[in-house]
């Protein structure tokens, strides 16, 4: 082999991975991993994809080494490969922000205003030491199993309204979600206030974490 079909080789295994991620479904699937792992059938769920779809595209992200996948019975359940890949994706996104300037747009018709109050990982992890504020992981169930903050009351979006009288009364309430761009805890941090409870939204969530210094996640 000579010196420049074997830098061609090793160029095409880097486009290999560029290649997967080109594909906007994908990185949202990837999103939704970073959570924890995953079965092809939820994944599609959460996606609004078809199910023979979806286990296409993981099938595109496993085989550019970004995902592994196990077998349990029936049903394929897929994961990122490591914390790496959540890295990637966290930078890919803030290169976005960085030189794409439709990025800022987009991100703001899709969480909506700046109606709500953030709270930052350094301070939530001291105030969770101190015990004054309670945590509330507002992710639907598959994501909660995969993976949550010790100590975390869990409480789905779409049950909030119904189970607020759930929460204790004697301190801040901190809901987190999937990470920056998630809008679940948005949309709680609203629905609390507006039925008269003092709360905050975490401004990272269960990405983050798990490539940083935040706050202990565990299944």
């Amino acid at each position: 082999m000579t010196h420049g079909s074997a830098k061609d080789d090793l160029f095409a295994q880097f486009a290999a991975v560029g290649k997967a991620l080109g594909h906007p479904k994908r990185l949202e699937l990837l999103d939704l991993l970073a959570q924890g792992p995953r079965s092809v059938e939820d994944l599609a769920r959460t996606t609004g994809l078809q199910t023979s779809t979806c286990s296409a595209h993981l099938q595109t992200l496993r085989e550019s080494g970004l995902l592994t996948s196990r077998r349990e019975h029936k049903r394929v359940f897929y994961a990122l490969s490591g914390t790496d890949v959540a890295a990637l994706w966290d930078q890919l996104r803030r290169v976005a922000e960085e030189h794409r300037p439709h990025t800022e747009l987009a991100r703001r018709a899709y969480l909506g205003p700046e109606d709500t109050v953030a709270l930052d990982t350094d301070e939530l992890i001291a105030r969770l030491e101190r015990g004054d504020v309670v945590l509330v992981d507002v992710r639907p169930e598959s994501e909660y199993v995969a993976g949550h903050v010790e100590g975390a009351i869990h409480i789905p979006l779409d049950e909030l309204g119904e189970r607020i009288a759930d929460l204790p009364t004697d301190r801040e309430v901190v809901a987190y979600c999937r990470g920056r761009y998630c809008v679940l805890a948005r949309d709680a941090v609203r629905l609390l206030t507006a039925r008269g409870v003092t709360a905050r939204r975490a401004t990272d969530g269960v990405l983050e974490w798990r490539i940083a210094d935040g706050p202990n996640l565990t299944s």
